[in-house]
């Protein structure tokens, strides 16, 4: 049983949606996550973990970490950011992705009536395609390695 999961969401086909696996990607081919922390990538199906955490006590981690792209007015693009699930304005829970939500409604459900706690540790997406178009932006590439270090100082912590 893990303490801390990490979650990387996204699709990596989806150019700068693939943020939250290349973060995953790179925590787990440097082995620098403690024995207590595990690091996933989610793809587009965080949910089904999420649901599974939610209907059964045993096995839940004490921490969850969410790494996703986002499309947030005012932020620039690579930056990285944290955001509360329950500070997600109403507006923004349909057009915030962390892949097919009613996800947000589960955080926060996960956040009320379990002990688990959730940090959701976004990037201001540069280019997301239309179409299947795979590769992070520049900007994507270096929120990459920020996320990576910001990730270790909070499992450290």
């Amino acid at each position: 049983m893990s303490s801390t999961v990490i979650f990387g969401c996204g699709n990596t086909l989806m150019g700068d949606d693939g943020f939250g696996p290349a973060v995953v990607d790179k925590l787990n081919s440097d082995d620098v996550l403690p024995a207590s922390v595990e690091a996933i990538d989610a793809m587009t199906g965080v949910r089904e973990y999420l649901f599974d955490y939610l209907l059964s006590e045993e096995g839940r981690p004490n921490h969850i970490i969410i790494l996703d792209a986002v499309d947030f007015e005012g932020k620039v693009p690579g930056e990285i950011f944290c955001i509360e699930s329950s500070s997600i304005p109403a507006k923004k829970i349909h057009d915030f992705s962390l892949h097919q939500f009613p996800t947000v409604n589960l955080l926060q459900e996960l956040e009320t009536n379990t002990s688990i706690r959730v940090t959701i540790l976004a990037a201001q997406a540069e280019y997301i395609p239309a179409e299947i178009e795979p590769g992070l932006s520049e900007s994507m590439q270096s929120a990459v390695t920020k996320a990576y270090e910001q990730i270790l100082q909070i499992v450290q912590n």
